[in-house]
């Protein structure tokens, strides 16, 4: 995909965290979380940030999506300021985070996603519908009237993925979407993730597994200390090591 509208833009994007207290280990000095990032995202694609654990990816999308400011450079989203036009831009956004955190627990699957529904000012007449579709989008239509405290891990994920869907996002954001999910959960959680895209929603999303930016991704951006160190498509990425061994494992029914 190399044409095509820009709907991401970030130039040199850098976030610097102020001294903690010296209780928390890091000796009172500042912390570079992302240091003069730079990349786009066009309409229709799943683009990656792939990198380990603190390499800078939540705090990247944590900016996308307004819920922290930079300490310089800029982005934008669907041609708004993501710091000066943020309430502009929160109603045509979504986040979704790997984990348990962000669902309460006591209320059905229904029940969670009308909450969210009302927070993003779904239209009445549309809610109910809209709410049918996505349980049954994401396998959740019997599950619907539990208590969600009595799902599943993998169940608690795709009611998460169900609830960032529930604006309709003209861009969705995924941080770490597998993170801690058995195997067979992350092979439907990936499932779900590319019927969205064949939709035609643009998708970006952040991993530590290379073999899931691999399967999902048209474009990924390896980032590494706050810093971007490679960028492309996942094929390319592997022809400029070519010259390496490359051995890829695939296992069924493990006992």
């Amino acid at each position: 995909m190399n044409g095509g509208e820009k709907v991401i833009e970030v130039k040199d994007l850098t976030k610097v965290y102020p001294p903690a207290a010296r209780l928390f280990g890091d000796g009172g000095k500042e912390r570079l979380a992302v240091d003069r990032v730079s990349f786009d995202v066009r309409r229709g694609e799943i683009f990656g940030l792939l990198g380990p654990n603190g390499a800078g990816k939540t705090t990247t999308i944590k900016m996308l999506t307004t819920l922290l400011i930079p300490t310089s450079g800029s982005a934008t989203v669907l041609g708004l300021d993501a710091v000066k036009e943020s309430a502009k831009l929160r109603p045509r956004i979504n986040l979704v985070s790997g984990g348990e955190r962000g669902l309460y627990f006591r209320l059905t699957g229904r029940q969670n996603l009308e909450f969210f529904s009302d927070m993003y000012r779904v239209p009445r007449e549309v809610k109910k519908r809209k709410i049918e579709d996505l349980l049954e989008l994401v396998g959740l239509t019997e599950a619907a009237d539990i208590r969600v405290e009595e799902y599943s891990r993998g169940m608690k994920q795709r009611l998460h993925l169900a609830r960032g869907l529930v604006n309709d996002p003209e861009v969705l954001f995924l941080d770490e979407p597998t993170l801690g999910l058995d195997p067979e959960i992350s092979r439907e959680t990936r499932a779900l993730i590319r019927r969205l895209s064949e939709k035609g929603m643009t998708i970006m999303l952040t991993t530590h597994y290379m073999f899931e930016a691999d399967e999902l991704c048209d474009r990924l951006a390896i980032i590494s200390e706050g810093r971007i160190k490679a960028m492309g498509s996942p094929y390319s990425m592997k022809e400029s090591v070519r010259n390496d061994s490359i051995i890829e494992i695939e296992a069924r029914e493990l006992g």
